[in-house]
C-alpha cells in the first residue's frame, strides 16, 4: 500500500472533530504527508447556531469567523507536532464541499457524533455522506463519552 501523501482534515470545531484532527495529524507526521484543514460555513441550515432564522439576521461573518478559528486550531495543533497545515474555509453544505475537494486528497480524516436511530434519521450524518461519495478513502473517528 502506498503511503498517504495528501490528507484532508475536516473540522467543525466540535470535540469529535478535534479528536479526529489529532489522529489525522499523527498519521500525517508518521507518513510525512501534506495536510489541509477544511471547515465549511454551512449555508444550508435554516437556523444559525444561536437558534435565529437566517432570514432574521445575516450571520455569515460570524460563521465564517468560526470556520477560520476551526482551521486555525488544527494548524496550531499541527505546528506543535511539527506538521505544517494549510487552511481552507469553504461556503456551502459541509458534506458536499468536503466531497467536492476530496479528489485532490489521498485520505479524509473527520469525526462523527455516532448518532443512531431517530436522531440520525432527522439530523443525518455529514460523515456518512462523505464516506459514501468521496473520491478517496475516509477515516472516521468516533469518540466515546465516558
Amino acid at each position: 500500500m502506498k503511503p498517504f501523501e495528501r490528507i484532508l482534515i475536516a473540522t467543525d470545531g466540535s470535540d469529535n472533530a478535534k479528536a479526529a484532527a489529532i489522529q489525522g495529524l499523527v498519521l500525517a507526521k508518521l507518513m510525512d504527508a501534506e495536510v489541509t484543514a477544511v471547515s465549511v460555513v454551512d449555508i444550508g441550515e435554516p437556523y444559525t447556531g444561536k437558534g435565529l432564522r437566517r432570514s432574521d439576521v445575516d450571520n455569515y461573518p460570524l460563521l465564517a469567523e468560526e470556520a477560520s478559528a476551526n482551521v486555525e486550531q488544527v494548524s496550531k495543533e499541527g505546528e506543535e507536532m511539527g506538521v505544517a497545515v494549510k487552511k481552507l474555509v469553504r461556503k456551502g453544505t459541509p458534506a458536499n464541499e468536503i466531497i467536492s475537494v476530496s479528489k485532490d486528497y489521498d485520505l479524509i480524516v473527520m469525526g462523527t457524533l455516532g448518532r443512531t436511530g431517530l436522531s440520525h434519521f432527522l439530523v443525518g450524518s455529514v460523515a456518512e455522506k462523505v464516506v459514501r461519495f468521496a473520491s478517496c478513502p475516509v477515516l472516521v473517528i468516533r469518540t466515546h463519552k465516558e
